[in-house]
């Protein structure tokens, strides 16, 4: 047997392995009936009104949403601010509702902690994180005060994720070029992944969190395991320019979407263990707004929304070519800024509701809930649709995952409805103010501005304190002259009552 006789049963005994392994891949995933999704936007006295969205160009959301309450960033004149919404009191809000205001620059994120849906995480061009309480029923006031404000980026902080599986554990990515892991436990950070050499556009982790996915502006898709910040797999794309990636469920598999060499839009599909070059690249069309993927791990399917564009895509994963199955598309004239995802435990299952985005319409202040339905006649619960899915109980604590415990979710099952919710109290730690020292670095030393913005607001917070200086200054030498003149008072009375 010749040389290329060998090379060929080698190559056939890799295509033999390829095709075993994906059908054990396949028979562990349930083929479910969902090619007649539709999309259903919800009645007008549904959707939430007169909301002043914020008319920042940065690439998220703004939006954030779970069982409980409806987040979204405002507009606001100075600082940062953001709204919290009952999900049950929809309708027109009221134009002087409270904000969540406590931040000095524009707010860039929001994320729900999965386990506590009264906590929630912002972050901010002002250079910090903070954590924040919303009280039952939400907010009658305004609030400013922060359970915990967390410092360690030098400059602007634009994403925020939580850990999937662990109660406290925040990770947040900065223009800084760095991403810092946050023990809430202790209100500092742990670790810090220092591998990017630009600003980083999307975060995505894994089903245990064991994993997270990166990309980010120097054109590099990076698997990261991130308690080692070390890069298992990185792909340079320059066919496929990625903008925002997500891991796909257990299915070992990243979808990214990004622009092609002829600038048209796409997405593209990986093997997480092999970056070298994607599996599948499909185009989607021409237009210029970012497409933000959405991954439902129940059901399999992928849901593609432009940012600009009134329309969602929806596609099945399967794990056999041709991978991406188009279903259908859900149409809408009206441009969509942002958008936030209901939770499972969130969901009317009584509907055959399998996921809903609340949409973000900028230009009329609207939130417009969208249900995506499977059409059923039948009134029981559907066993197929909504099999066990990731609850609202943690599987770990933050020292667990930091010593290197990896576990999936506690699932749960939605055929009784959303249970009690988690009897977990979550609690911000007592500390003093020190130095924060990761990887050798103290992330709290001062740091020169390196923008110009960073230095307007570094410059208008020196005013202020000056000004308090100054007034300070003025009441103490008002307070010296009066004690002089008493003083002088009590001299020149002192010799007459000598004379008596």
């Amino acid at each position: 047997m010749g040389p290329s006789s060998g090379h060929m049963c080698h190559k056939g005994i890799l295509s033999w392995r390829r095709l075993l392994v994906s059908n054990v891949m396949a028979s562990d995933i349930p083929k479910l009936q969902v090619s007649n999704v539709y999309g259903k936007v919800a009645n007008r006295e549904h959707c939430f009104d007169g909301i002043p969205i914020t008319k920042n160009v940065h690439d998220n959301h703004f939006c954030a949403v779970n069982a409980k309450f409806l987040a979204i960033v405002t507009e606001s004149a100075g600082g940062g601010s953001f709204i919290v919404i009952p999900v049950s009191q929809a309708g027109r809000i009221d134009p002087h509702h409270p904000k969540v205001c406590g931040h000095q620059g524009n707010v860039l994120d929001i994320k729900w902690n999965p386990f506590f849906e009264n906590i929630i995480a912002s972050c901010s061009e002002d250079s910090s994180v903070r954590v924040w309480e919303i009280p039952e029923g939400g907010l009658r006031r305004n609030m400013t005060e922060a359970m915990m404000e967390l410092y360690g980026h030098s400059r602007r902080v634009g994403l925020i994720e939580w850990h999937p599986t662990s109660s406290g554990i925040l990770f947040s990515a900065g223009y800084d070029y760095k991403i810092l892991i946050w023990n809430l436990e202790i209100g500092e950070p742990v670790k810090m992944i220092d591998c990017h050499s630009d600003v980083i556009v999307c975060m995505s982790f894994n089903t245990d969190g064991s994993l997270l996915a990166t990309s980010c502006k120097d054109k590099k898709l990076r698997v990261i395991e991130p308690r080692s910040g070390r890069v298992l797999q990185h792909a340079s794309c320059k066919n496929h320019r990625v903008n925002r990636v997500v891991f796909l469920g257990n299915m070992k598999r990243l979808l990214t979407t990004g622009v092609s060499r002829w600038n048209t839009r796409q997405i593209a599909l990986w093997d997480q263990e092999d970056l070298s070059m994607p599996m599948v690249e499909e185009e989607i069309d021409g237009l210029s707004g970012l497409l933000f993927p959405f991954y439902d791990a129940d059901t399999h399917m992928l849901y593609l929304a432009g940012k600009g564009d009134g329309n969602i895509r929806y596609y099945e994963i399967t794990t056999e070519k041709p991978y991406l199955q188009y279903l259908m598309e859900f149409r809408s004239p009206a441009p969509q800024k942002g958008l936030g995802v209901m939770p499972k435990h969130g969901l009317d299952v009584t509907a055959c509701e399998v996921f809903r985005f609340y949409k973000l319409v900028t230009l009329k202040g609207l939130i417009e809930p969208i249900s995506m339905i499977v059409p059923r006649r039948s009134e029981t619960y559907q066993e197929d649709i909504y099999p066990m899915t990731a609850g609202t109980e943690p599987a770990l604590s933050a020292n667990d995952w930091l010593s290197g415990i990896n576990r999936d979710p506690v699932l749960m099952s939605l055929k009784k409805g959303y249970q009690k919710p988690n009897q977990l109290v979550f609690k911000a730690p007592v500390k003093e103010k020190k130095g924060v020292v990761v990887n050798g670095i103290d992330l709290l030393e001062n740091v020169p501005p390196r923008t110009e913005n960073e230095l307007l607001r570094m410059f208008f917070r020196q005013q202020e304190e000056l000004r308090k200086l100054k007034e300070e200054l003025n009441t103490k030498d008002v307070k010296i002259r009066q004690l002089e003149l008493e003083l002088n008072n009590l001299r020149n009375v002192s010799p007459v009552g000598n004379n008596v």
